[in-house]
This record gives structure tokens, C-alpha cells and sequence, in this order.
């Protein structure tokens, strides 16, 4: 680490890491008060009216009586990882060096725990500052496995995540299925699922609807924590969700799994009807390692559904 000291100077020790000066000196310029405000009532905005974008979220605030522009509000989405839900043209399209995976799970019925678990990325607004949190949930019992606060949106906590869902989970899952963002496309994270024999799924055009179970568990986390709590750092976050995902799992009945709650289904799934997956004999033959799209591919699809 470069810092003072008497016989070496700062320049040199940026010399030897091939560090510019300008970094070591550089002091990140925290969001203002207005602006951490702002971000929290777009992040609001959008758990109300998902399919609202930059232009209608601008309206919104101006209405509210925000002195704000656009350009403006797409910097803080872009900042908060939040973005519309819409048909986009060439979704499947990755971005130069990203491999896209197809969709697996097309026309297939998740009928028992550790068929299929999905993995996805939520800003956390707090008194003083803002946080990303991430959850890696078991789709048919709406268990979440595990999960994990970050200040950044880098990949590692993500892969902490999913290896923290692996040593709780009954088994690894036959697919793991997540969004397109960086984080789950990175070599990282795809590793670290890939390595434990788990076939890839990544939503494709038309498919923002499969994430329903994981975005309906952020609406309710927000709602019923996290901006009543109003955290002021992320020790007090970190307790306060535990406290929350705990008693989510254990404790809270969901009238879609017939008022019992995820751990019930979730541990004893003979007693609420789970089945043998549908798709074993469609798994692909390669290992365990998954199909991919590489950079510059024009269509994803199931490779399932290829004419021979």
C-alpha cells in the first residue's frame, strides 16, 4: 500500500506499483444530501411503476415539485443499477467480451426445491448513504438461501453469496437462473456456479416475468424494513436484515404456498407436493459446464429447441 514514509517518497512507491499519483491522491466525492433523497424516492418510484422510465420518472418529480432534468435522473438509475422493464430490441446481444447463456427454462414446470434457484441485485437506501444487496433464492419454495450487503457492485459478493447458498442448501440446484447484468455474466461468478456441475439460465427477450419471485421479496423487504428502519450504515443494516430474511423464512406465511411459510416448503417439501424435476432427461450432455452465446451472437435460444 502506497502511504508516507521517510526513505521512500510517495512518487517512488506510485512508481514501483505503476500507480498514477492522481489515484492515490484522489478522494472520492460522496452524493449529496438532495441527491441520496432523490435516490431513494426513484428507488420507490420504480417498486411502484416498474415500466417507468428516465422520461416518466422525471414528470413524477417534477410534479412533486423537484427542480430536476433528465439527464440527471439517468445518472442516479445508472448509479442505483436500476432500470425499466421493457422490450428492448436485440436484448440477447452481449457486449464485447460478454458471453451470454440461453434461457433453460422455457416451458418447464419447477416442481420441487433445488430444481432451480435465482440470484438478483437490489439498491439499498440508507440515512447516510446507500448499499447493494443480493439474494440467492430457491424458486419453487421462495426460500432465500442466502444473501449479501455490499458498497459496490462488484462480482465478488454476488459469488460470496451463491457459495453461502451452496453450504445451506439441500443440495446445489439443477439450474441457476439470473439476469443479464455484469455482475452474473462475469467470469467469477459463472465459475463458481458452473464448478459445482450447475447448468447456467440467463433471462433472454421477453423473460423480465421470471424474476417475479425474487423482485416481489425486494418490494416486500423495502417495505417492510428497510425505509421503515431507515439504516444509518451498513453494520446496523446488515443486523436489522438478518433479523428480517430470518424471520421471512421462518415466520411469515405466503398465501401462495397455501399460508405455509418458505422453510416449511423449503425443508420438508414431500408434504407440500414436490416432484422429481421435469427436465432430467432434457439436462444437456457437457458436463454440468452449459450452453453459451459468445460475444457478437445474434440470436439466444434453447438449445433444446434446435431442429436436428
Amino acid at each position: 500500500m502506497v502511504g508516507p514514509d521517510p526513505q521512500v517518497s510517495v512518487r517512488h512507491q506510485c512508481e514501483l506499483l505503476e500507480l498514477c499519483r492522481s489515484s492515490y491522491y484522489y478522494e472520492p466525492c460522496l452524493e449529496t444530501e438532495e441527491n441520496l433523497a432523490l435516490m431513494r424516492r426513484l428507488d420507490e418510484l420504480h417498486l411502484e411503476h416498474p415500466v417507468y422510465g428516465s422520461r416518466k420518472l422525471t414528470v413524477l418529480l417534477r410534479q412533486a415539485g423537484q427542480a430536476i432534468n433528465r439527464k440527471r435522473v439517468v445518472r442516479l438509475l445508472r448509479l442505483m443499477g436500476i432500470e425499466a422493464i421493457y422490450a428492448k430490441p436485440k436484448l440477447s446481444v452481449p457486449a464485447p467480451g460478454q458471453e451470454i447463456y440461453p434461457y433453460l427454462l422455457k416451458d418447464l414446470e419447477v416442481t420441487g426445491p433445488d430444481q432451480v434457484w435465482c440470484a438478483d441485485i437490489t439498491y439499498v437506501p440508507m440515512a447516510r448513504g446507500f448499499m447493494y444487496l443480493v439474494a440467492v433464492m430457491d424458486w419453487w419454495s421462495r426460500y432465500v438461501l442466502a444473501w449479501r450487503l455490499s458498497n459496490t457492485m462488484e462480482s465478488a459478493f454476488c459469488v460470496d453469496a451463491w457459495e453461502a447458498a451452496l453450504r445451506v442448501g439441500r443440495r446445489a440446484p439443477l439450474i441457476s437462473n439470473t439476469d443479464q447484468g455484469a455482475q452474473f455474466t462475469s467470469p467469477m461468478f459463472l465459475d463458481a456456479v458452473q464448478s459445482a456441475g450447475v447448468e447456467v439460465s440467463m433471462d433472454g427477450r421477453g423473460r423480465w416475468l421470471d424474476n417475479r419471485f425474487i423482485e416481489r421479496l425486494w418490494r416486500s423487504a423495502k417495505y417492510e424494513d428497510i425505509y421503515l428502519q431507515d439504516y444509518g450504515d451498513g453494520l446496523s443494516a446488515g443486523r436489522g436484515l438478518a433479523h428480517w430474511f430470518d424471520g421471512y423464512n421462518a415466520e411469515r406465511p405466503h398465501q401462495a404456498l397455501g399460508y405455509a411459510t418458505p422453510a416449511e416448503v423449503y425443508l420438508a417439501p414431500d408434504s407440500h407436493g414436490a416432484k422429481p424435476a421435469t427436465w432430467e432427461a432434457m439436462r444437456p450432455r457437457d458436463g454440468g459446464r452449459g450452453h453459451k452465446v459468445r460475444s457478437g451472437a445474434t440470436k439466444c435460444e434453447d438449445p433444446h429447441d434446435k431442429k436436428t
